[in-house]
């Protein structure tokens, strides 16, 4: 199971935001970045028009094209983009093209208008009303993207999906190494019926069980579990599991493990060792358990009994010498 490509660099939930758009007459370009599927309400209407969950310019009367540009909220090596114009029929873009540039700190327009951009994807027609999917073959991590359409219309969400590659240098010596947002990522899963373990790794509070990880009902001896690949080799010190609007179906108790996989396999069970014996867990609680080990892990794994849901996952840990050794070097590698 790799869930890489599950990761939306670009997501408001990571931080995302617009920070240059040439036109928004029809529609703010903000609604490309929300992380919610886009929406529409047909014959609903205000002062500019047909209301759209999506970014929509006006119609161009002279030569030229719409451009929008976007700070990715996590920052990384960009393997696919998804220019999604769900909804837009008559009026989307017949072609687009996105481009990526790297720059440090918070430049705004006019750096970012004046700087280097490289290709990502090439202009390409797009289809009305569906998920234009790209493919991105490029290995430097960027920081922000360029979506031009040719020449005017709307776009519902622009996915920006890749491998995040934070920069050690901004964050703290001890952090939440399973996030997201750092580069951690879920590597496998007994079950994902009801939410996909991904969401115990995003940022900020789960809005509802449909935001946490929920798995279908149990019949027989076994538990549920999911196995995380953290941001980089850490020895960790807190666990947050959060079992927030789970209530008639929270796990009863929960436990962790891990494994570094420079010294042995995570598919050996011998190569395992227990971070978090076996805890009781309450509905609609977030829990807090001190870690007693000093192993470092590369993964861990997460195993509920024998059911249910879970809000968020949080592993506070400090990469240990080689691993954040590793991690620096694959920044710097990737500028």
């Amino acid at each position: 199971m790799d869930d890489n490509l599950d990761i939306d660099l670009a997501s408001r939930a990571f931080g995302g935001g617009v920070v240059a758009v040439n036109d928004e007459f029809f529609a703010a370009a903000d609604h490309l970045l929300s992380p919610a599927q886009p929406t529409h309400a047909p014959r609903t209407f205000d002062h500019r028009g047909q209301v759209y969950d999506g970014w929509e310019t006006r119609r161009r009367r002279e030569p030229g094209h719409d451009w929008v540009i976007i700070r990715l909220g996590a920052p990384g090596v960009i393997r696919g983009i998804d220019v999604d114009t769900s909804f837009f029929t008559g009026n989307f873009p017949p072609y687009a093209s996105v481009d990526g540039c790297s720059l440090p700190g918070y430049p705004d327009a006019a750096q970012l208008k004046a700087a280097t951009w490289t290709p990502l994807v090439s202009r390409s027609a797009l289809s009305g009303d569906t998920q234009n999917l790209f493919t991105v073959d490029n290995p430097r991590r960027f920081t922000h993207v360029r979506l031009t359409i040719y020449p005017d219309g709307g776009v519902a969400r622009l996915r920006v999906h890749g491998e995040v590659v934070p920069d050690l240098d901004l964050l703290p010596e001890v952090f939440d190494v399973a996030a997201a947002q750092h580069g951690g990522r879920v590597t496998a899963c007994s079950n994902m019926f009801y939410g996909h373990p991904g969401n115990m790794l995003m940022p900020g509070l789960a809005l509802s069980m449909g935001d946490g990880w929920e798995t279908s009902r149990r019949r027989d001896q076994a538990n549920d579990w999911v196995t995380v690949q953290l941001a980089a080799p850490a020895v960790l010190s807190l666990a947050d599991l959060d079992t927030s609007h789970f209530k008639g179906n929270a796990p009863g108790r929960a436990s962790l493990r891990g494994v570094d996989t420079r010294a042995g396999s995570a598919d050996d069970p011998t190569d395992w060792f227990d971070l978090l014996e076996p805890v009781p867990l309450a509905p609609d609680t977030p829990h807090r358990f001190r870690v007693a080990s000093e192993r470092a892990a590369t993964h861990v794994r997460l195993d509920i009994y024998p059911d249910g849901g879970m809000a968020r996952l949080r592993l506070h840990g400090r990469p240990d010498p080689s691993g954040a050794a590793a991690l620096r070097a694959r920044f710097e590698s990737l500028r």
